[in-house]
């Protein structure tokens, strides 16, 4: 299957508000649309994941930042300009996407995703999705796709083709926290 296709399938799934298992930039993610609360809530039951702890989403362009973000810090760009690895910033207020991504102060976690299959897929649907890593909480994060657990497999709605181009780095993003006054706190290096 070519890329195009694998784009058309997985959009038509996030459209029926569906949950996708597919490789990112650094490992297999769990997905669905970041504005879809019912997606959101089913992924989490799939995750076993409590309600408030928040969600990362990805983006295909750092110009997307300021439609899920209240305010975005001057060092947030600086920091998406400069960075060489996998990146995802805490802002502390979001905006526009379901109430369950966000975390219990309303902070919202993006990654400017470096997939070159994610930044299309994204560009294409239009809106964010989810990425959280493919295993239920409290169990080690998957490094391929065969470290999966084939229960998290058999609860999705559509498994994207592991032969796709992906740039993943088997390992997850640094996070860092952006406050008031571009005060940066290192929250996973």
């Amino acid at each position: 299957m070519e890329d195009k296709t694998i784009i058309d399938e997985t959009i038509k799934i996030l459209r029926l508000g569906g949950i996708i298992l597919y490789p990112t930039d650094t490992i297999w993610g769990l997905g669905c649309d970041a504005t879809n609360e019912q997606s959101v809530r089913r992924l989490m039951d799939i995750k076993g994941r409590v309600n408030g702890k928040g969600f990362v989403i990805l983006a295909d362009i750092p110009q997307r930042i300021p439609s899920y973000v209240d305010e975005v810090p001057d060092m947030a760009w600086e920091l998406i300009g400069l960075a060489d690895k996998p990146l995802t910033i805490v802002f502390d207020k979001g905006k526009n996407l379901a109430p369950s991504v966000y975390g219990q102060s309303g902070s919202v976690a993006i990654r400017v995703t470096q997939s070159k299959f994610c930044q299309q897929l994204i560009s294409r649907f239009g809106r964010p999705i989810v990425s959280t890593s493919a295993n239920f909480c409290g169990t080690p994060f998957p490094k391929n796709f065969d470290a999966i657990s084939p229960e998290i497999v058999s609860r999705v709605d559509y498994v994207v083709p592991g032969n796709i181009d992906t740039e993943s780095t088997g390992k997850p993003s640094s996070i860092i926290a952006l406050g008031k006054g571009n005060q940066v706190s290192i929250i996973r290096e």
